[in-house]
C-alpha cells in the first residue's frame, strides 16, 4: 500500500472521514488525553506549543480507523496520532509524497517519523547557518 496522498475526489477518507462527527469527537479527545498526559500538546514538527485550533493531527496508523454501512468509527490509539501545524503538515505529507521510500516501501508510521526527523534535521542545519552569519 502506498502512503502517498490520493486526490481528495478519490479518496472517502479525506472526503468523509476527516469531516465526519466520528473523527471530530475523537480529535477532541485526543487533545484533551495529551492536555492531562503532557500538560500540552506540541507540534511533532516544529515543537512549537498549539492547542485544537492551531494544530492538526496525523495518522501514524488507519488501523482504528474503519468505515460501516453506519459511517465511520474512529478508534485510533492515542499513540497513532500526532500534533502538527498545518504547514508542518504539509511539508511531512510533501516529503513522504516525493520521496519512494517513505511512499511505497516502508510503513506510514516509519515514513511519518523519518520524514518529520528529516525535516527537523534539516531546520537545525539553517538555524545554525543563520546563527553563524550574525
Amino acid at each position: 500500500m502506498s502512503n502517498r496522498r490520493r486526490p481528495a475526489r478519490d479518496n472517502t477518507y479525506r472526503t468523509t472521514y476527516l469531516h465526519s462527527a466520528a473523527w471530530f469527537a475523537r480529535r477532541d479527545r485526543w487533545f484533551t488525553d495529551e492536555q492531562s498526559r503532557n500538560g500540552e500538546a506540541r507540534c511533532a514538527l516544529c515543537l512549537g506549543a498549539g492547542d485544537s485550533r492551531s494544530l492538526e493531527l496525523h495518522h501514524l496508523d488507519y488501523r482504528g480507523v474503519t468505515q460501516t454501512p453506519h459511517g465511520w468509527t474512529a478508534h485510533e490509539q492515542h499513540q497513532d496520532l500526532i500534533a502538527l501545524h498545518p504547514r508542518c503538515h504539509e511539508y511531512v505529507h510533501q516529503l513522504i509524497d516525493r520521496d519512494r521510500v517513505f511512499s511505497g516501501f516502508v510503513s506510514r508510521r516509519t515514513a511519518s517519523l523519518q520524514a518529520i526527523g528529516r525535516l527537523q534535521a534539516k531546520i537545525a542545519h539553517y538555524i545554525e547557518a543563520s546563527l553563524e552569519q550574525q
